[in-house]
């Protein structure tokens, strides 16, 4: 087990909507006071997606990113920021013909989803390696164009954090690290839950960590009903944490919860409760190899 636990707190996401939660952040002043106060509450990290403040819809609005960066580095500039790169790989088969795309497809070129990283130069950005059934659609993350994505990432100087949904992601990541498109010693999540991938269990979480490769430090999270089990799993596995209600809405059976900082707190308790530390800051980007933020 580690010494130090970095805990993220995914603070709104893509799927989640205000019918399973009326106080999920929306607008850029939500989402950042939202990481804000999960900073205030023991996350280190901030996993940040944007939504249509009008709709609530996801988007891929550079000026939103902005937007949620320059309102969280204005009161917090230690605080680790982690953009999403996952929207813009979604593709929706109509119908009538599945080579025509329906209404729910975002699919776009590599290069304009890791558009607002070469501009922003967050401290860390997702990267996807998963192709799979997502919910009614299809996610593609064709490795060619996660090398292109990997390229705008590495020449913008951020560290890529490696989502992996099922094991042939694994194989791809340790592909990827053969050939030069990645670093070693690398970042990554190990994302349980999604109905078409790893399953919520220890078992599933030892298998996959021990396909990830040699130096690899990761976090475990599951979604919904899972999220808080699986902090605990994570940790007694070695690896970091993650909650927010980018994965779940309840913060036990039953319960809204009341933010994403209260989610945070309770997984801080949970990993208190079995002997852990929590990472300050400082702390975590001495972990996960990041340099401290330029004064």
């Amino acid at each position: 087990m580690l010494e130090k636990v970095v805990i993220t707190c995914a603070v709104t996401g893509n799927l989640t909507n205000r019918d399973q939660h009326p106080r999920l952040p929306v607008t850029p002043r939500e989402i950042a006071t939202a990481c804000l106060d999960a900073g205030k509450a023991g996350a280190a990290v901030c996993h940040i997606h944007v939504r249509d403040p009008a709709t609530g819809a996801p988007s891929m609005e550079i000026a939103l990113y902005q937007e949620v960066v320059k309102l969280i580095r204005a009161e917090n500039p230690e605080l680790i920021l982690n953009l999403t790169t996952g929207p813009g790989g979604r593709f929706q088969p109509s119908d009538h013909d599945p080579r025509v795309p329906g209404p729910r497809t975002n699919l776009t070129i590599p290069e304009k989803r890791v558009e607002h990283i070469a501009l922003i130069k967050p401290d860390i950005s997702t990267l996807d390696l998963n192709t799979m059934t997502f919910g009614r659609e299809v996610v593609i993350n064709t490795p060619d164009n996660v090398r292109r994505m990997a390229k705008v990432i590495h020449e913008a100087g951020v560290w890529p954090e490696i989502e992996l949904f099922d094991s042939g992601d694994i194989a791809l990541f340790n592909d990827l690290i053969a050939d030069g498109t990645l670093a070693p010693n690398p970042l990554c999540s190990i994302v349980m839950g999604v109905k078409y991938g790893f399953q919520c269990s220890p078992e599933t979480l030892l298998y996959a960590r021990n396909l990830l490769p040699k130096g690899a430090r990761f976090t475990g999270f599951g979604i919904g009903r899972f999220a808080f089990p699986m902090v605990a799993q994570s940790y007694l596995a070695g690896g970091h944490v993650r909650v927010g209600m980018e994965d779940a809405v309840f913060i036990e059976k039953g319960v809204l919860t009341p933010s994403n900082a209260a989610m945070v707190t309770k997984a801080r308790g949970i990993v208190e409760a079995l002997g852990g530390q929590i990472a300050t800051t400082a702390e975590a980007r001495a972990l996960l190899g990041l340099p401290p933020r330029a004064a």
